[in-house]
């Protein structure tokens, strides 16, 4: 699992001077915690866990000395100035479910005969207790065919005894549509532009 350091942020100085000089804010907060902890991350650590871990990722975050095993729970980013804003966790307690989300992979789509995969659900949103805690689905769907349809029901979360789905079972994650070919130009039409 990967780790975080953070900082306890002073609430005096504001966030934009802290983004200026580097730093992502955040919280954490939790059941289990007297109050939320304001934070100031150094930006290149924030964005060295992103490259591999999203919203509903669970890392290890250490604020001061004192280690937090998390969960991501939001991700604010300025998609104007391509700038990272803000990233809140959630302190997790080992025997309590928590709600978290887990991103829709679709693998191998190029593969499909005939049609093309048109993905409706990104994610899919659960309770489960931090030890059966996933933040990626990945389903290949190089057997699918035109007119197949794939719902949250056929995937292995949906089977899952430690994990309860908040999303409907029958929920339509994917279907293959078929591939229509633009009609091509008539070539017997004049060209009336002038030269």
């Amino acid at each position: 699992m990967n780790t975080l350091k953070a900082e306890k942020r002073d609430m005096t100085t504001k966030a934009k001077k802290l983004r200026r000089e580097g730093y992502v804010t955040g919280v954490i907060y939790g059941r289990e915690m007297a109050e939320s902890i304001p934070l100031k991350i150094e930006k290149p650590a924030v964005e060295r866990i992103l490259k591999t871990n999203g919203k509903g990722s669970q890392v290890m975050l250490e604020v001061d000395g004192q280690t937090y095993d998390a969960l991501i729970k939001e991700i604010d980013f300025d998609t104007l100035k391509g700038q990272l804003l803000e990233i809140d966790f959630q302190a997790l307690v080992s025997n309590e479910k928590v709600h978290s989300v887990a991103e829709i992979i679709l693998l191998n789509h190029e593969a499909v005969q005939g049609g093309v995969i048109q993905q409706m659900l990104q994610e899919v949103s659960y309770k489960a207790l931090p030890a059966a805690l996933i933040d990626k689905i990945r389903v290949d769907v190089s057997s699918m065919k035109v007119g197949d349809t794939l719902k949250v029901e056929d995937l292995d979360i949906a089977k899952n005894p430690d994990i309860d789905l908040q999303t409907p079972l029958d929920a339509v994650i994917a279907t293959v549509i078929e591939v229509h070919n633009a009609p091509a130009e008539d070539e017997g039409e004049e060209d009336t532009s002038e030269a």
